[in-house]
């Protein structure tokens, strides 16, 4: 688990940062459509699971930058910043109606990501723990699929006194639009280290990097 510590004060949002640290506490989510008509097409081509390879691809876009990857460290009161950041997957289980949690990591060679993940979700079905490990999972943030609504919007209550810098993912279930496939995503981040434009262009980089995973393995 790689991090370097950042400096407040020379921080590129260091005034947002003392702003939303100290005299206003809050997060912000926002809920936009993405269209995922290509990558379901290929998913279902080749016989993967769209929810696997989303989840690939919004990895790739929360590590391609490093505002999302930030953290606080309490302990030593130090603000950080991971090299990488892994995904919490969860299980649902239809007979307790409950789920599991999964801790899989983050490797950039698809291949290698789908079969660990993959592998994770099949033993999280063998356990109905809760299965919340944080203390040795520091670097990791919550991706949390919806599969039964295929909302307009979702709001992630959190305390705010509490400074959580990980990003919180959720999507639910995609409908077609205008002959497109088009999927709700929601991303909550603490204000004080995204604002509007670091949450909306979540969504951009994710249409961008699903364009080009799909077009890398155009005819493979």
């Amino acid at each position: 688990m790689g991090y370097r510590v950042i400096d407040r004060e020379t921080y590129y949002r260091k005034g947002v940062y003392r702003r939303f640290t100290e005299d206003c506490k809050c997060s912000l989510s926002m809920t936009a459509r993405v269209d995922v008509t290509d990558l379901v097409a290929w998913s279902r081509a080749k016989g993967r699971k769209f929810y696997l390879d989303f989840l690939y691809i919004l990895c790739r876009v929360l590590n391609s930058r490093e505002d999302y990857r930030m953290d606080y460290r309490w302990q030593t009161d130090e603000f950080i910043c991971y090299d990488v950041i892994h995904p919490v997957q969860y299980v649902f289980h239809e007979d307790t109606e409950t789920f599991t949690e999964v801790y899989s990591t983050y490797d950039p060679d698809y291949e290698t990501f789908y079969a660990a993940a993959l592998r994770d979700l099949e033993a999280g079905k063998g356990t109905r723990d809760l299965g919340l490990d944080d203390a040795n999972h520091p670097n990791w943030f919550d991706a949390s699929y919806i599969p039964w609504v295929s909302y307009d919007a979702l709001h992630l209550e959190l305390p705010d006194g509490y400074l959580y810098f990980a990003p919180i993912v959720n999507w639910g279930k995609y409908r077609a639009e205008n002959g497109r496939l088009m999927m709700p995503v929601t991303v909550r981040m603490n204000h004080a280290v995204a604002d509007g434009f670091l949450v909306a262009n979540v969504f951009r980089l994710l249409e961008k990097e699903m364009a080009a995973f799909v077009g890398e393995r155009a005819g493979a």
